[in-house]
């Protein structure tokens, strides 16, 4: 087995628990279930900060808008 660390650039870490691996001929499925607590951010243009009026508190719903998800064993 490879030892050495995998260097990816995402910042925002989701722990999570393999619970299905759908196998293709080109391309792989892994679907998970997160585990514990997870911590997100998002960058906002401040008008749209004013507009939404958000404050410490507030219960939103978070959209993540991503081309991938990186899959990281360590």
């Amino acid at each position: 087995p490879h030892t050495a660390r995998m260097k990816y650039g995402a910042r925002n870490r989701i722990t999570g628990k393999v619970t299905k691996v759908k196998k293709g001929d080109v391309m792989s499925q892994v679907e998970l279930d997160v585990v514990g607590k997870a911590t997100m951010a998002s960058v906002l243009t401040t008008d749209s900060l004013k507009e939404l009026g958000l404050k410490p508190g507030d219960k939103v719903q978070l959209i993540v808008k991503a081309i991938h998800v990186l899959v990281v064993k360590e």
